[in-house]
């Protein structure tokens, strides 16, 4: 939760999505003399990319044979680069060229595909930059800001290499926390602090879906996964450290939602037997007891609060529409069918009281939103892109949202819109 104009904002984001086809973003062409050397994109790389150097040595390679990796595909691309050449066509060409290097990766045990995948962002990077294109000044996060008429921004990757959707949180504006299931099964964090992505860090834990998380307050964070025993296990960042996780029970058939509606209070949604809906609150003093919310859902449920009183649970529902449920401050609604051809959990965020935006991964792997305006709700709207999982929302604005999904590489991929 925070405050703008006076008024309370909560924010829970469920749920990273493979570059979609974009028009050409806004680029500041350089004059070709200032044709950048090997030396000044390398340095570029290891100010603003340094998470590719981290999940490199994550893989159990030194920082000095990363280092000698990318000077090599830096030079290979400037000197081999030519209009229209794409990352992929380049490191093909690498690949034939110098056939000895991934026999060389082989010998030493590293893992090929992350190199494969590193290697192709770093090309693409250099490609970038040779090109003569630099980002436009612009709001942060994210390379490429929206144009004007709310323009989602080019996909952006935040590397990493986790499983099924993440999941994302606010509590403050111009600050995210991203979390996701890594192919340990650990739970992941990766967090934007206003000025700069930080590396990934490891959570621990043994998660069996991907994880849920929600801000009450300033510097504080709830995650929420299922365990091995299919119960609900929670993690808190108090505001100076993390807590150990702690077991909340329950026979969970998905991955849990969570929302607050006030400070120090929680709302953690999961699919149990029956494909039923369930709910277990924290009323600021101590867990109440499961609640069978009914229902008959096809995902997993995401859930948000645009005020004191207010929730809304969304999900798949049996004929893969978007369903919908909410609570009014007094009792529960029914469900209602929201229409639409779902192949994912949805996730929700809010940019501002009684304004709701919900995505969904629809058909062709695509992306959707549908959008309450606070009257009604307005036609499904496509997004494009080619989603590899459920996409994560959140909103720290009035006019701000940030995307998040798990991209064709399995990496973590970022996209937003607004100021």
């Amino acid at each position: 939760m925070y405050r703008y104009n006076g008024n309370p904002y909560y924010y829970v984001q469920h749920g990273p999505v493979s570059p979609p086809p974009q028009p050409i973003p806004q680029y500041v062409q350089q004059p070709t003399q200032q044709r950048p050397s090997v030396q000044q994109i390398m340095q570029t790389i290891r100010t603003q990319h340094n998470n590719l150097y981290t999940q490199l040595e994550q893989a159990g390679i030194n920082r000095q044979l990363v280092e000698a990796f990318f000077f090599f595909i830096v030079n290979f691309t400037r000197n081999e680069a030519v209009p229209n050449t794409s990352a992929n066509q380049i490191y093909a060409q690498f690949q034939r060229e110098t056939p000895w290097f991934n026999l060389l990766i082989l010998q030493m045990g590293f893992p090929v595909n992350t190199i494969d995948r590193i290697l192709t962002q770093v090309i693409e990077i250099t490609l970038n930059i040779l090109r003569g294109m630099q980002p436009s000044p612009g709001p942060a996060p994210g390379p490429t800001p929206p144009r004007p008429g709310g323009r989602w921004s080019d996909w952006e990757s935040l590397g990493g290499a986790i499983v099924g959707a993440p999941t994302v949180s606010s509590w403050q504006p111009n600050r995210l926390d991203v979390f996701a299931r890594g192919t340990d099964n650990a739970l992941y964090h990766i967090w934007w602090d206003g000025s700069r992505w930080s590396n990934w860090e490891n959570l621990g834990g043994v998660l069996t879906s991907s994880p849920g998380a929600v801000s009450w307050g300033p510097n504080r964070i709830d995650v929420f996964v299922r365990g091995t025993d299919n119960a609900l296990y929670h993690k808190w960042w108090d505001g100076s450290r993390w807590n150990e996780w702690e077991n909340l029970g329950g026979t969970l058939t998905s991955g849990p939602s969570a929302s607050s509606r006030r400070t120090n209070q929680l709302d953690v949604f999961v699919r149990g037997g029956n494909n039923r809906l369930y709910k277990k609150t924290w009323n600021g003093t101590r867990w109440e007891d499961w609640e069978d919310l009914g229902g008959n859902l096809n995902s997993e449920p995401a859930a948000i609060s645009w005020g004191p009183n207010r929730i809304d649970v969304f999900a798949r529902g049996q004929a893969n529409d978007l369903i919908h449920k909410w609570w009014d401050g007094s009792r529960w609604s029914n469900w209602e069918s929201l229409g639409g051809t779902l192949t994912s959990a949805p996730t929700v965020s809010s940019r501002r009281t009684n304004q709701l935006d919900v995505f969904v991964r629809g058909t062709g792997n695509r992306l959707y939103k549908r959008t309450w305006n606070g009257s009604r709700w307005d036609s499904w709207e496509a997004l494009g892109g080619n989603l590899t999982s459920a996409p994560a929302a959140v909103s720290w604005g009035p006019n701000r949202t940030d995307l998040f999904a798990r991209g064709q590489n399995g990496d973590l991929i970022h996209s937003y819109q607004g100021r």
